[in-house]
């Protein structure tokens, strides 16, 4: 018979709503070992040593590129601040003119 979507919709959803037995067992020995500080310090160090292990270093020819956007950026970045300098520079003389009345 069919089971219609009600019934796969209950089943899908206690699927999802049941942790996993591996999420249970991790919880209940972090919760342990969230007693004991020098236990928690370890279990940060061991979680920052699996992170660390995680990170994928940029190979030779991504670190000349990534150097060179950023170097042209700052240049971009310097033009503009130095143009906008210049231009509010000249717009004060104009008000304001030299000061020597």
């Amino acid at each position: 018979m069919n089971a219609g979507p009600r019934k796969v919709y209950e089943v899908a959803r206690k699927v999802i709503d049941e942790p996993s037995e591996d999420v249970v067992a991790n919880a209940k020995r972090e919760r342990a070992a969230r007693r004991n500080p020098f236990s928690r310090i370890a279990l940060f160090i061991r979680q920052v040593i699996a992170e660390l292990k995680k990170v994928v270093a940029p190979t030779r020819r991504e670190l000349f590129s990534f150097t060179v956007v950023v170097l042209v950026f700052v240049i971009i970045m310097m033009t503009l601040v130095w143009a906008m300098d210049q231009v509010f520079g000249w717009l004060v003389l104009y008000v304001f003119g030299t000061g020597g009345a």
